[in-house]
């Protein structure tokens, strides 16, 4: 059984061998939300960019062409076995304001700045304009009218309601029932109408309001987003047990917990939230690129983290565990050119460290034996462009490591 993986693994965590590890840990390198790449991991591979509420990897991947305006949810759809006659339809639900999980709208509740729900709803003083507080403190003229402001105050009765369309916007805490119980039938003129089952709708959409708040580098109202998502999952969990679709979206979404705190600085809450993430993917199959790939990024990630706090064993030890994830995900698809490629870049990784450890002669074998993989490793597909590119970069990046060592990092 493939399973859905969250769409911001590849680029949201990024894990590359260009990346300067000299970076404050406190810096997101990049939306963690983000599809870049999509098209680099086409035939049989992944860009690990399925929604992780998506109810179908292809139909999630077929729509990449969203990734700037962020990450396609196809759960407020649920594919029904169709009725024997002719004369059914299927009618999804709608909300009132606008809002829902197949569009981008901004609706009435929405910041301007962020294009995401309101968190710490704040007014203009005096032009009454409301803005996240996080969003609005960053200007001295109101950005909407450009009137100045004087003062800016909380709006704890808009926050109010807010809070209470976020509770009552979608059905994630409706539980999983017989079928005969998840469809509700209107006879009309002998026409019979199937309202969809949209109980995975809650957590899609506050995903991509999380999405819209990190861009916006509003993290605070991305951490609390992605809370109330983690939560509803764990009471599905508790209701269905550990469900390999559950599992998976757990682990993404406490990934994206872990980049929000990362890059608020947190650096103890951002291991937290990646170690955690990692005991869930773990439940699932090996088998599958995005799950390993989303898998060593998470362990990679914490090896950052370890590595910019001095501490080079557990960096080193992080590192290696993602270099065997990897590995083992090639011996299944030793073809994946996009897996070829994180073998290669883990092994620059752990030869990075090993060099910083004063290990010369395993630093120089590792790098060696990645400049071997990517050398061998042909792109000639247009579609492969992206994965080129990258490949080019780490390349050049091991070949000067095995002519000069360098003092600087992945």
């Amino acid at each position: 059984m493939t399973t859905s993986v969250c769409p911001f693994s590849k680029a949201a965590r990024p894990d590359d061998a260009s990346a300067a590890r000299k970076q404050a840990d406190t810096t997101p390198s990049a939306c963690p939300f983000s599809k870049a790449d999509a098209s680099a991991r086409k035939q049989g591979e992944t860009t690990a960019s399925a929604c992780p509420f998506s109810k179908s990897d292809a139909s999630a991947r077929k729509q990449g062409e969203v990734a700037s305006k962020g990450c396609p949810v196809n759960e407020g759809r649920v594919n029904k076995e169709e009725d024997s006659t002719t004369d059914s339809a299927t009618v999804p639900a709608k909300c009132p304001f606008g809002y829902d999980s197949q569009t981008f709208k901004l609706g009435p509740f929405s910041c301007m700045l962020c294009q995401a729900l309101l968190y710490d709803s704040s007014r203009c003083v005096p032009c009454t304009h409301v803005f996240c507080k996080v969003c609005v403190s960053r200007f001295k003229d109101c950005p909407l009218c450009g009137a100045d402001v004087e003062s800016i105050e909380a709006d704890e009765s808009l926050q109010k309601m807010v809070d209470q369309f976020i509770e009552g916007h979608a059905r994630i805490k409706r539980s999983v029932v017989n079928s005969t119980d998840k469809e509700e039938e209107v006879e009309n003129d002998n026409k019979k109408v199937i309202y969809a089952d949209v109980s995975m709708e809650r957590g899609s959409f506050l995903v991509q309001q999380a999405m819209r708040a990190f861009q916006a580098q509003n993290y605070e109202s991305a951490k609390s987003r992605l809370a109330m998502c983690t939560e509803d999952i764990r009471d599905q969990l508790k209701r269905e047990g550990n469900t390999p679709e559950l599992c998976s979206q757990l682990g993404a979404v406490l990934g994206m917990l872990g980049d929000c705190s990362r890059a608020m600085g947190d650096s103890s809450s951002a291991v937290n939230h990646f170690e955690e993430s990692i005991e869930f993917l773990m439940k699932l199959p090996m088998d599958d690129l995005e799950i390993t790939h989303t898998l060593s990024v998470s362990l990679n990630k914490i090896g950052d983290l370890k590595y910019y706090g001095q501490d080079l064993e557990a960096a080193r030890s992080y590192y290696c565990r993602a270099l065997n994830v990897r590995r083992d995900a090639m011996k299944h698809h030793p073809n994946a050119p996009s897996q070829i490629l994180d073998v290669a870049v883990s092994l620059a990784k752990v030869a990075d460290i090993d060099r910083a450890l004063q290990h010369e002669d395993a630093a120089t074998d590792g790098f060696k034996e990645g400049m071997k993989l990517l050398e061998s490793l042909k792109l000639d597909s247009e579609d492969s462009a992206p994965l080129e590119q990258r490949r080019l970069s780490v390349l050049e990046f091991l070949k000067k490591q095995v002519e000069k060592p360098a003092e600087t990092a992945i």
